[in-house]
């Protein structure tokens, strides 16, 4: 195996910049974990246990119960039982209110998601530049040798060509099924907060697959 003492500037600087991507893309990955996890994503079953109460007419202790639970769900529901609330006949209204702050939910959990799909985009472009240059630079010692070519001289060079491209490609990958797990989420909070809001401005609690409890 090649030392990396050999590898050109351009290839350390490649390595370097892969390097770099890849600590980005891992702080981003941490970083959207733990926001998830403050934002409350995925508790949406205590939102619609909030919405079935409203149905069921208890209304002032689900606002209040809106009002204290954790969740993007949640905080969304809040805002249009508020706004039902405030203004029981203007429907257009309460929808208008709970759009906007299901809008500004998801403008915080798409926060950081460009430059995951930045990293996935551009660690295979930098591996490809760093085999091309490798390749360069090997048959440029081909080229410039007057006698026979030490077999493993060429070797190196290529096995550093190459190594590029792999190390790209493997952090493209890993953080390819980490952004789709991800938006995964994003997009299962998007339908769920969709759902709620229709059922909530509808008073359809089958809109979202329950039944409102009696009493």
């Amino acid at each position: 195996m090649p030392d990396i003492a050999g590898f050109n500037a351009v290839t350390l600087a490649v390595f370097s910049a892969l390097i770099v991507l890849s600590v980005v893309a891992t702080t981003v990955t941490l970083y959207k974990i733990a926001q998830f996890s403050m934002l409350g994503v995925g508790r949406g079953k205590t939102a619609e246990a909030v919405l079935t109460d409203w149905l069921s007419g208890r209304k002032s202790g689900a606002l209040s119960a809106s009002k204290t639970a954790k969740g993007v769900a949640s905080r969304v529901l809040s805002a249009v039982l508020a706004a039902q609330t405030e203004r029981p006949e203007d429907t257009d209204w309460a929808e208008e209110i709970g759009r906007q702050v299901a809008m500004a939910e998801l403008a915080r959990m798409g926060k950081g998601m460009r430059a995951l799909e930045a990293v996935v985009q551009a660690a295979p472009m930098l591996g490809l530049l760093g085999t091309v240059v490798g390749m360069i630079d090997a048959f440029g010692t081909l080229a410039q040798s007057t006698g026979g070519v030490d077999p493993a001289l060429l070797a190196g060079g290529i096995w550093t060509a190459l190594t590029t491209t792999a190390i790209g490609l493997a952090i493209a990958l890993v953080f390819y099924f980490v952004a789709i797990w991800l938006e995964g989420r994003i997009e299962a909070e998007r339908s769920g907060m969709e759902g709620l809001l229709s059922a909530a401005l509808h008073g359809r609690a089958d809109m979202i697959g329950v039944k409102p409890r009696g009493g």
